[in-house]
């Protein structure tokens, strides 16, 4: 079948299988199909110069997507940031094991503080408001907090 194709498309078979490896990239995005229409389109281009047999062809469009997708995964993978403030975007957390004053008692496991410019919903045991209390966790927004013992 292969041979046939390349006898009714000749020079152009290599281009018409990187335009359609180019549309479904385009329909099933994800950074694959665009690196093996690229190998596609470089076999279209060799043959051009240097007239080769189907097996050469494919052996070359072969290793030219290995190359090219390992290439991609090389230098397209994300990479661990390194950063000077992990709690950047986890204010939260940023609280966790320090001191503040009970602005609303906590009833029912529920109160509030306030911390830094905001103030912040609270869990843990039922306390009065104006109590000194520890920050042990931060699950999301809420705080979970116990008495401070002096």
């Amino acid at each position: 079948m292969m041979v046939g194709l390349t006898g009714l498309f000749g020079d152009w078979l290599w281009w018409i299988v990187a335009i359609m490896l180019a549309v479904f990239e385009l329909l099933a995005p994800g950074i694959f199909f665009i690196w093996l229409a690229a190998a596609a389109g470089m076999v279209g281009v060799v043959i051009l110069f240097l007239p080769m047999p189907l097996e050469g062809q494919l052996a070359m469009f072969a290793m030219l997507s290995v190359v090219l997708l390992w290439f991609s995964r090389r230098v397209f993978t994300r990479r661990e940031a390194i950063n000077d403030q992990p709690w950047l975007n986890q204010r939260g957390a940023a609280y966790v094991g320090r001191i503040f004053t009970l602005e609303e008692a906590i009833i029912n496991g529920r109160g509030k503080i306030k911390a830094g410019d905001g103030v912040w919903p609270v869990a843990g045991p039922d306390l009065a408001a104006g109590t000194q209390v520890r920050v042990t966790a931060a699950d999301g927004v809420v705080l979970t907090v116990v008495r401070n013992e002096p």
